[in-house]
C-alpha cells in the first residue's frame, strides 16, 4: 500500500496538533471511542446514554423557537426519538428527508419533544449496511480537520509505516509489557469485546505500554541532555568571594544554613566550564532572592552580565528594588526593562545592556525581545520559571550564546572546534514541587532546595470563615488597621460575571471604602496600567495605605512586613498552590499574622478538600504533594502555560510504578542498548529537541 498524499492545507492543520511527520500520526491516540458495533432498539434507550440507533425519518421541520433549529423524528419498530440540529446545511436537511433510513449515534437526553439527540453523527443506510467491526476512535482535532480525514490518515500510517519495537525482548519480558505494534493497533482500533472502562481510564495493557514508552522517552531525553551539557561551553565564573562577602556582611540578617548550602552548590556549578542548569526550589518566604543575588555577584565579579527575568511586572520590579538596595553600595546599578517603559527609556536600557555598561538587567519577557542584545551574558536567572513558556526560556538562554575563538576554547579546557559559549542558567520556583514530580520533570536539572525559613518568621494562622460571617471579618480588618497593622483583601475577579456571581475587586473596593471612611484603602488589579500599579504598591509598602484590595496579581513578589492580615474572598474558587502563595504575603514581620479564607456555601467536594488541606498545613511541600493528587501535574507545574506539555498520556501520580521502572530502564538502555535508546528517542522526541534543552 502506498502512503497517502497530504495537501499543504491539511499539513498546516496537522502541525497545529503537533503532527509534523507521518510517524507522528501513530502516536496521535484517541480521546475516546464510539460504539458503532451494535444497534440499540429506540424503545430501550435512556437519557444519559451514548448509543447507536437506526430507523426511518417520519417527520422533518425547521422550528424557529427559541432559535432556528432542524428537528427530525426517527422511528424504528418499537419507539421514536428526535434528532435536533442547531446549525445545519440544506444538504443535511435533504439527507434527513422523510422516508430516509438513517443510522445515528450520540448522547440521548430529555428534550422539549421527549428523548432526543442534539447534533448526532448520522449517515444514510439500507437494510444491508453492515455494522462496524471495531470501536470507532474519536481523535483530538482542530478546526477544518474532520474525524474521517484523521482516521484515513492514521489507518494509512498504520498500514505503511514500520511498527517495530524499540525495546529489547528481554526487557519487555522482565517488565511484563505488551509489544508496541499490538498496543498501537489495538488503541487505534479496539474490538468491541475489550472493556470500555479499561480504555476510558487507560488501565488496559496497551495503554500501560504506551504510557511506559512516553515516560521512558522523557527520562532518556533528560539523561542524554544532562550528559551532553558536559560537552558544551560556558564561562568559568570563579568564586572570588569579594563582592559576595561584602554583601553578606552588609545584610541586616544572617543567611540560613539552607541558603548557605544552596549558594555553595550554585557557586561550584558556576566555576565549571560547562553550563549550569540548576533549579532553586523553596517555599514562600524561604529567601531565594538573596541566593540569586549572590549567584549574580559571582558572575559580575568575573566581568560577565546577568539577566534576571520574572513573569509579572510587580514581581520583576520587587526584584529590581530589592537588588538595587543591596547592590548599589557595591557600585553595581541594575537596569530595569519592561514592556511598559517609554520608548526612550527602553532604548536607553537596551543600549546599556548591549554595550556592557550594565552588568545586571532585571525585567519581564521584554529581556528576550529581538531588539535586546547582551554584550557578555554569563548567567540567566528565571524566577517562577514554570510560568514562562518553553520557547521564552529558550529565547533568553540563546541571548547569551557567544562565538568564542579557538584560544578561548583551549583556555576553558575544551576542544578548539567547540566554539559556542552559552550562559549558565538558574531557575527558581516558589511553588514547592513534590520529590516524585521533580525527579520526573526535572531529571535533566540539578536541584537545590531551601528547606528552612529564616528565623523570626512566625507561622501564619489560617481560619476558615463562611461568607455568612462577612461582617465579623470586616470588623476584624478595621480593628487590625486601627492598631497600626496593614491588611490585604484578595478577590478572584475584576469584572462582574453572570455565571460565577463573585464579589469583584471593584465592588469590594467601593464597599470597603464606604465602610471604612477612617482608613486609606487602595486597589490594584491586572487591568491597571503599570505606572498606576507601581504607585499603589509603593504607597502600600510605605504604609500610606492601610488596606489593599487586590486580585491575585499580588500572588508572588510582594513583600510588606507590616501587613499581618489577609482576607481571601471566595477561597473555594482557588487552587491550593495559589492559596498558599497568597497566604505567604503575610507573616513577613514580627507580628502574629492571620489569613482568613472566606468561602461560600455549598462547597464542592474538591473545594472542601482544598480548604481542609490549606487550613491544616503551612508546609508548602506537603501542600504541593496533595495538590498533585487533587489536580494532576500539568496544572501544578504550569504545563498549560509552558507551550508544550511534557506528558500527553502518562500521569505521574497515577502511574508512579511505571515512572520508577522508566527511571531504572533509562540508565540500562543507555549503557547496554544505545541503539535501542536512540530509536526510542527518535520515535517519541523527534520534533522536540530544542525543548529538551530548557
Amino acid at each position: 500500500m502506498q502512503p497517502t498524499k497530504i495537501s499543504p492545507a491539511t499539513l498546516s492543520k496537522l502541525a497545529k496538533l503537533g503532527i509534523h511527520h507521518r510517524a507522528d500520526l501513530l502516536l496521535h491516540l484517541p480521546l475516546r471511542y464510539e460504539d458503532e458495533t451494535h444497534l440499540a432498539p429506540i424503545a430501550t434507550v435512556q437519557a444519559g446514554e451514548t448509543v447507536q440507533v437506526q430507523g426511518t425519518i417520519t417527520h422533518n421541520e425547521i422550528a424557529f423557537r427559541p432559535r432556528r433549529t432542524l428537528v427530525c423524528r426517527l422511528e424504528d419498530t418499537g419507539g421514536e426519538l428526535y434528532l435536533r440540529f442547531l446549525n445545519f446545511y440544506p444538504s443535511q436537511q435533504k439527507q434527513l428527508a422523510v422516508g430516509k433510513q438513517i443510522r445515528a449515534i450520540g448522547e440521548v437526553r430529555m428534550g422539549y419533544y421527549g428523548l432526543e439527540m442534539v447534533h448526532p453523527k448520522c449517515r444514510a443506510v439500507d437494510g444491508d449496511t453492515p455494522l462496524q467491526q471495531s470501536l470507532a476512535p474519536v481523535y483530538p482535532t482542530t478546526a477544518g480537520l474532520s474525524q474521517p480525514i484523521l482516521r484515513k490518515l492514521i489507518v494509512n500510517a498504520l498500514e505503511t509505516l514500520p511498527l517495530s519495537d524499540t525495546l529489547p525482548d528481554a526487557l519487555l519480558k522482565k517488565l511484563k509489557l505488551a509489544c508496541f505494534a499490538d498496543s498501537i493497533q489495538l488503541l487505534h482500533s479496539p474490538s468491541p469485546d475489550i472493556s470500555a472502562n479499561s480504555l476510558e481510564d487507560r488501565s488496559h495493557a496497551a495503554w500501560r505500554r504506551i504510557k511506559f514508552d512516553e515516560l521512558l522517552a522523557q527520562q532518556l531525553s533528560m539523561r542524554v541532555h544532562h550528559r551532553e551539557r558536559g560537552k558544551r561551553i560556558a564561562p568559568k565564573l570563579a568564586a572570588h568571594a569579594k563582592l559576595t562577602a561584602r554583601l553578606i556582611k552588609d545584610l541586616p540578617f544572617a543567611l540560613t544554613k539552607a541558603q548557605q548550602r544552596t549558594f555553595a552548590e550554585i557557586s561550584r556549578d558556576l566555576a565549571q566550564p560547562h553550563p549550569m542548569q540548576r533549579l532553586l526550589l523553596g517555599d514562600v518566604g524561604s529567601g531565594k532572592t538573596i541566593v540569586a543575588a549572590l549567584a549574580a555577584l559571582q558572575a559580575i565579579e568575573n566581568g560577565y552580565q546577568v539577566a534576571l527575568m520574572a513573569p509579572t511586572e510587580i514581581l520583576a520590579e520587587q526584584h529590581y528594588l530589592k537588588l538595587r538596595d543591596w547592590l548599589e553600595p557595591l557600585a553595581i546599578t541594575p537596569v530595569w526593562l519592561s514592556g511598559s517603559l517609554k520608548k526612550k527609556d527602553k532604548q536607553f536600557a537596551a543600549g546599556r545592556i548591549a554595550s556592557g555598561e550594565t552588568l545586571l538587567a532585571i525585567g519581564t519577557h521584554a529581556l528576550f525581545q529581538e531588539q535586546i542584545s547582551f554584550h557578555k551574558l554569563g548567567l540567566a536567572i528565571v524566577d517562577e520559571q514554570h510560568k514562562f513558556g518553553v520557547q521564552q526560556r529558550l529565547a533568553l538562554r540563546n541571548k547569551g550564546k557567544l562565538d568564542v575563538g579557538r584560544a578561548s576554547a583551549r583556555h576553558v579546557g575544551l576542544k578548539p572546534d567547540l566554539q559556542k559559549m552559552e550562559p549558565h542558567q538558574l531557575m527558581m520556583s516558589a511553588t514547592p514541587i513534590p520529590r516524585t514530580l521533580a525527579m520526573s520533570y526535572y531529571a535533566d536539572l540539578d536541584v537545590s532546595v531551601i528547606d528552612e525559613l529564616p528565623p523570626g518568621r512566625t507561622p501564619v494562622i489560617t481560619k476558615l470563615v463562611s461568607d455568612e460571617r462577612r461582617d465579623e471579618v470586616i470588623a476584624r480588618v478595621r480593628a487590625a488597621c486601627m492598631e497600626g497593622q496593614q491588611a490585604y483583601w484578595v478577590c478572584p475577579l475584576i469584572d462582574e460575571s453572570e455565571t460565577l456571581q463573585l464579589q469583584t475587586a471593584l465592588e469590594t473596593f467601593q464597599l470597603l471604602t464606604q465602610t471604612f471612611p477612617e482608613l486609606r484603602v487602595g486597589l490594584v488589579h491586572g487591568k491597571l496600567d503599570n505606572i498606576e500599579k507601581a504607585r499603589v504598591m509603593a504607597a502600600f509598602k510605605a504604609n500610606e495605605l492601610q488596606l489593599l484590595v487586590a486580585t491575585t496579581v499580588i500572588e508572588v513578589g510582594v513583600d510588606v512586613p507590616n501587613a499581618s492580615l489577609m482576607v481571601i474572598d471566595h477561597a473555594e474558587r482557588m487552587g491550593l498552590a495559589q492559596l498558599h502563595q497568597l497566604r505567604g504575603r503575610v507573616g513577613r514581620g514580627a507580628a502574629q499574622s492571620l489569613c482568613v479564607l472566606l468561602y461560600q456555601q455549598p462547597l464542592s467536594e474538591l473545594a472542601r478538600a482544598r480548604l481542609k488541606i490549606i487550613f491544616e498545613s503551612n508546609d508548602g511541600f506537603a501542600i504541593a504533594q496533595q495538590d498533585l493528587q487533587l489536580r494532576g501535574p500539568g496544572e501544578l507545574l504550569g504545563a498549560r502555560q509552558s507551550g508544550v506539555a511534557m506528558l500527553r498520556f502518562a500521569d505521574i501520580s497515577a502511574d508512579e510504578d511505571l515512572l520508577n521502572h522508566a527511571r531504572q530502564v533509562a540508565d540500562e538502555l543507555l549503557h547496554d542498548f544505545p541503539e535501542a535508546a536512540r530509536a526510542h528517542l527518535q520515535r517519541w522526541m523527534a520534533n522536540k529537541r530544542d525543548y529538551l534543552h530548557v
